[in-house]
């Protein structure tokens, strides 16, 4: 298990674990990154993250590439 924030570029994984304040968690949710769903790094530039997840490609930053546990 290791954050997202170090997965490398064209990995398809799966979400494990989400961790932080229930608030963070519910907007991540919101957003499709929930336990087992699977997904994919498109690109990283300086730890954020362009991802692929349910269809959709999504932006995150690094504080919360590193909430997500794959």
């Amino acid at each position: 298990m290791m954050p997202l924030k170090l997965a490398g570029i064209g990995e398809e994984l799966t979400i494990i674990r989400i961790v932080g304040l229930p608030a963070v968690k519910a907007h991540l949710a919101d957003l499709g990154f929930v336990v087992g769903a699977n997904i994919t790094v498109i690109s990283s530039v300086d730890g954020n993250l362009i991802v692929n997840v349910k269809g959709s490609r999504i932006a995150l930053g690094e504080d919360m590439a590193m909430k997500i546990f794959v």
